[in-house]
């Protein structure tokens, strides 16, 4: 029996499961997928935002900005690239204009420190790129970038390398109430019990609750497509780049990433599956739009584009509570953005708040929240990197050359929590495959390593897990 049970590995699952941790209670984390990070927070802006967007008085604009102000120390515990560069929300009308003075008005009141509205000179010296039409900016200077996948994984791995359980391909089929707590099943077959159950899955939150006997509200998906621009292109700007934000969304973006790439998206179209394909509409509307937000975007340095669906529920804000129908069950849904910015704040407000209200919370005086980088060796010196490879010869060996990823590195990221079993999983870990040539040359040697490591056939390792094979069987 598991003191709580968690369902759901995307970076709301994953903050909470580790903050759990802190404490002397037995917990698991249940995910549908054969990986974490496999939903929402693989395929996700990675912005910091500041908190001037949320509606004053609403859980997001709450979390948000607490969130906010707790992410540096914690992606600097976890080893996960944090770097504050600062939002620019861009006016390119006398209307838009007006709107940035109800968001800087509302951010204050939302505990947003260092709001400025700056005008066209000051902010095209700030951004040469912008589009010449541009009148001005609400410079947000707390605004911040992160790697989303990255701080999901650390998350999780530094909370099982402190007692967690993970469980992966486990879909949540049934949840029976028992007298002291639950019986989770997977759809195939497996059994878990907890006393408490914390529903953090996403899109399929309003499944979970409903498995549970909560129908108190309902969730939807909304698609966002994304273009990514080579490294080559990195310092085309400097900040994050919006429009002003319509009742969709923030709109689409321009952006750095943390290593170094320029983002473009996402779209926001409402969908009624989960099905992360782009298409033809969508990428132009994103090319279109970000050309009408900057000029010469350099978009022959494209190296890939991608999509997810985000989840959002009826209620029009986060849900953040003891479910109000089944003693127990604790709903995180609806977490749309700024979930990722809030995750931290969320996941301690969850533990010292709502599951306190089921069990004693007494602190785990062996916890270690410290975690080392999952891919670390290229940023080294040359006698600090010598000195790895006396140790281990596997990190002179680079299998990934537009990322300068080794063979150390890689074996590394199959072996540690929460272990990588797929091309895509080692990618999300260590950037094998995420540069240029989009796993071309390397893809075939990560699958080599997966074998040896895992101690499988080569023709059993896939891409992303279930469904996703590489090879068919040999031939010779």
């Amino acid at each position: 029996m598991f003191d709580v049970l968690v369902v759901g590995g995307g970076v709301i699952g994953a903050t909470v499961l580790r903050e759990l941790t802190k404490y002397e209670l037995k917990v698991c984390m249940v995910e549908k997928e054969s990986d974490v990070a496999m939903g929402q927070s693989k395929a996700n802006s990675g912005i910091v935002h500041a908190g001037y967007d949320a509606k004053e008085g609403s859980l997001k604009a709450k979390f948000n900005v607490l969130g906010s102000k707790m992410m540096k120390d914690y992606a600097s515990e976890l080893g996960v690239k944090y770097r504050v560069n600062g939002s620019l929300v861009v006016a390119f009308s006398e209307e838009d204009l007006e709107t940035l003075k109800e968001l800087k008005v509302r951010g204050e009141k939302n505990g947003v420190e260092s709001l400025e509205i700056i005008g066209e000179s000051e902010l095209k010296a700030l951004e040469p790129n912008i589009a010449d039409n541009a009148l001005g900016a609400l410079h947000a200077k707390t605004g911040a970038i992160v790697c989303p996948y990255d701080l999901t994984i650390a998350s999780i791995g530094n909370a099982m390398d402190n007692g967690a359980e993970l469980y992966v391909d486990f879909e949540v089929a049934n949840i029976e109430k028992l007298e002291n707590g639950f019986k989770v099943t997977a759809t195939d077959g497996r059994e878990l019990n907890a006393k408490v159950i914390i529903n953090a899955a996403g899109l399929g939150s309003g499944k979970v609750a409903s498995l549970a006997g909560d129908n108190t509200f309902k969730v939807g998906g909304r698609k966002g497509e994304y273009v990514l621009l080579d490294r080559e292109s990195g310092n085309f700007v400097s900040h994050t780049i919006f429009k002003t934000p319509t009742k969709k969304g923030k709109g689409i973006l321009v952006t750095q990433t943390v290593d170094g790439n320029i983002l473009l998206g996402p779209t926001a179209e409402e969908v009624d599956d989960g099905e992360t394909y782009t298409s033809q509409d969508g990428l132009a509307f994103v090319t279109k739009t970000a050309n009408e937000m900057c000029k010469n975007v350099p978009h022959y340095n494209t190296i890939t584009s991608f999509a997810g669906v985000r989840a959002y529920c009826d209620r029009h804000d986060f849900i953040i509570e003891n479910s109000p129908v089944v003693n127990g069950l604790i709903n995180l849904a609806g977490i749309e953005s700024p979930g990722l910015t809030s995750a931290p704040a969320i996941a301690k407000y969850t533990v010292e708040e709502l599951v306190s209200k089921h069990l004693s919370l007494n602190a785990n005086k062996n916890f270690n929240g410290v975690r080392k980088p999952d891919y670390f060796f290229k940023n080294l010196t040359i006698e600090e990197k010598n000195e790895i490879i006396k140790k281990d010869k596997r990190y002179g060996k680079i299998v990934c050359r537009c990322e300068e990823i080794t063979e150390g590195e890689i074996v590394r990221a199959i072996n540690e929590n929460p272990k990588a079993t797929s091309v895509d999983a080692v990618k999300r870990r260590v950037r094998a495959g995420m540069g240029r040539c989009q796993g071309g040359f390397c893809q075939p040697h990560v699958a080599e390593i997966l074998a040896r490591e895992l101690n499988v056939p080569f023709e059993t390792i896939t891409k992303n897990g279930k469904n996703s094979n590489l090879l068919v069987g040999k031939t010779k």
